[in-house]
């Protein structure tokens, strides 16, 4: 059974390359356009981690990270922040809201799934 991966991103061309780059490493993956999208796919998408923006519309990544973390079903899933940002203040805030890591834009394919096969709650 593919361990399942929740994409969420407001970039179009970064939900595609998450997409493709995700699903050839045999990840079922779910995308959601921001974090109020994300929550709204979590309980049906119900993924082993997720991988979120910060700068969104309606709700940014911080927002969404906070709010899954409110849900007591939810308190162990990997989180990880994919973002152009790498401000250590914005690292810490999001390290204070849940995440558990952070990878700056662009990213490494290999890098990425390698670190979501090593925090995915299988």
């Amino acid at each position: 059974m593919p361990l399942t991966v929740l994409a969420i991103d407001d970039s179009r061309t970064i939900r595609e390359l998450l997409r493709e780059a995700l699903m050839q490493a045999g990840f079922e993956v779910h995308l959601a356009i921001d974090g109020l999208d994300g929550l709204e796919k979590l309980e049906a998408a119900k993924p082993h981690a997720v991988i979120t923006d910060i700068n969104m519309p309606r709700m940014d990544g911080f927002g969404f990270i906070r709010a899954v973390r409110e849900q007591p079903q939810h308190s162990a899933l990997p989180i990880i922040v994919l973002t152009t940002e790498s401000a250590a203040e914005l690292k810490a805030k999001a390290r204070e809201a849940g995440a558990t890591a952070w990878i700056v834009k662009p990213f490494d394919e290999a890098k990425l799934v390698s670190a979501l096969r090593r925090v995915a709650v299988a």
